[in-house]
């Protein structure tokens, strides 16, 4: 029995000081409130355990004070690494300053990290490619290159503060431009520019609000909607409430990004059109080996060098590549794939 307990004090001994001596990486998540971040901290979080890492996942509430002094938090407390998700990404000057005082990377993840010559890497999936995913998955249902139209269509883009709205938006516009030049799409509102079609902080109540003054101002003489591109599924969903509340005509096409699950579920009933899949594992997966190979002290994949520029430096990235998801194909993407089962989508 002694000889026992003292192999059990010597394995938690040991565990201690593995566990005292583990290099710490921390993740910085903009919020709770968007299903999409919560997979990505959880997926992250036993990814970076499961190699050893010892993790301070927070999240910011949405907050850019908050998520500055977290991250400021991390940096004093002894992160080796940074995987930082910003608000805003022109927000973090001085925390990111600070962590290259401190000589500790920081990759940023999914949204560019802007104006800071300290960021390290970027990891994302190619979201030009995700804007173009759904400007041609809106080119091909419509059949735009052959159908007589007009087709009346609205936009709901992301967050100003984002720097990947501007890319979702314009790979989209790079796609639909040509038919709304012809005339073939019309957008009754008038509002085409990124400027006057952005949500901040990609608030499903603020598209929502803005959708239902759309509908009311210029579909209210009993004229369809025929297509309401939208950049992500948090904007999609305030569109799709709005329709169902404002709204009596033909039911449009309406894109997505991320296939959260109430949109999921909408695609099935016949309420969203398509919904573009980056499966968070996967880009959760990339940065772990990223942050493997910055501590080892190895060469960091990337497979973009000339993309990204952030104001002060293009920022070597590792880009993943989005495929879309739709009534068709959502069971052997999202369920054959373990990403969610059956029962979360009924």
């Amino acid at each position: 029995m002694k000889k026992l307990i003292s192999l059990l004090l010597v394995a938690v001994l040991c565990l201690a000081v593995s566990l005292a001596y583990a290099e710490k990486v921390g993740v910085s998540m903009p919020t709770k409130d968007l299903q999409r971040w919560n997979q990505d901290g959880a997926n992250m979080q036993a990814m970076l355990e499961e190699a050893g890492y010892e993790v301070d996942l927070q999240y910011a509430s949405n907050d850019v004070q908050t998520q500055l002094s977290q991250v400021e938090n991390m940096i004093n407390s002894g992160a080796d690494v940074l995987v930082i998700a910003a608000i805003e990404g022109s927000s973090l000057g001085s925390a990111l300053t600070l962590a290259q005082e401190n000589d500790i990377p920081v990759i940023a993840y999914d949204r560019l990290l802007m104006q800071s010559g300290a960021v390290s890497y970027y990891a994302t999936f190619d979201n030009y490619m995700v804007g173009t995913v759904q400007g041609t998955y809106i080119k091909e249902a419509m059949d735009l290159d052959n159908a007589a139209g007009p087709f009346n269509m609205e936009i709901t883009a992301g967050d100003p503060g984002d720097n990947n709205a501007g890319y979702f938006y314009q790979g989209a516009i790079d796609v639909l431009k040509p038919y709304i030049d012809a005339g073939k799409l019309v957008i009754k509102s008038g509002q085409v520019e990124f400027s006057e079609v952005a949500t901040p902080t990609w608030a499903t109540e603020t598209a929502q609000n803005r959708a239902e003054n759309i509908l009311s101002s210029y579909y209210a003489d009993g004229s369809n909607v025929d297509v309401w591109l939208c950049s992500n599924d948090s904007t999609a969903l305030g569109v799709e409430n709005a329709l169902a509340a404002n709204y009596n005509g033909a039911y449009p096409i309406i894109t997505g990004q991320d296939c959260d699950i109430a949109n999921t579920k909408n695609m099935i009933a016949g309420k969203q059109s398509m919904s573009v899949f980056k499966d968070t594992r996967t880009l959760a997966a990339q940065v772990v080996k990223m942050v493997g190979q910055i501590l080892k002290g190895e060469t960091v994949d990337v497979n973009d060098t000339e993309t990204y520029d952030n104001g002060v430096i293009v920022v070597p990235s590792y880009l993943c590549e989005p495929v879309f998801a739709d009534a068709n194909n959502y069971k052997e993407l999202l369920i054959d794939s373990g990403y969610y089962t059956e029962d979360q989508l009924k």
